[in-house]
């Protein structure tokens, strides 16, 4: 069924338009998450990108009508989900990462070449929990930064016909 999910997400009609919420650092905070997730009816695409493995796995039983994707942060002990995921939603390449391995907090570089490497549109990651939304050469970066505590945010992208637009939201 996850297949199916991830194939009519794939070849989702260009004229349609798709909601994703993107959300990382959660450390435990079950509770602003499934706020989050309640906040954005419409979003269709749930990504966590990391430390916050076990509230993500609890929102993805809780939210089964939601395609999620979910990579390891490094405060997600013993994970055994993958450091990076690619995906494509509605022709649009993803690349998700939390970050660590790429080593966000010295700078971009590392991120931003692998994710051109993989042709992605989208390089989405966290750990720094500095929300960031850019544009670059062709490459839309965003960081959603933290969702956990009294200031926390979340990223969300609008894919349409006419393009891609990032925002970041603080959580109420």
């Amino acid at each position: 069924m996850l297949t199916e999910k991830i194939t009519d997400l794939e070849t989702k009609e260009a004229n349609d338009a798709m909601r994703v919420l993107v959300v990382s650092d959660t450390h435990r905070d079950e509770y602003a998450l499934r706020r989050a997730i309640l906040s954005q009816p419409r979003a269709e695409v749930v990504i966590h990108l990391g430390d916050g493995e076990e509230e993500a796995i609890l929102m993805k039983e809780s939210f089964p009508d939601k395609m999620f994707v979910l990579v390891r942060g490094n405060c997600d002990w013993n994970s055994m989900l993958p450091v990076k995921e690619e995906i494509t939603l509605m022709q649009k390449r993803l690349f998700c990462t939390h970050g660590y391995t790429y080593r966000v907090k010295m700078g971009l570089w590392d991120a931003k070449a692998a994710a051109r490497d993989a042709k992605a549109d989208i390089l989405l990651y966290g750990h720094t929990h500095v929300a960031q939304t850019d544009y670059e050469d062709g490459l839309y970066i965003m960081n959603p930064g933290s969702l956990h505590g009294s200031q926390g945010t979340y990223g969300i992208i609008d894919i349409t016909s006419a393009g891609i637009v990032t925002n970041i939201l603080k959580l109420h």
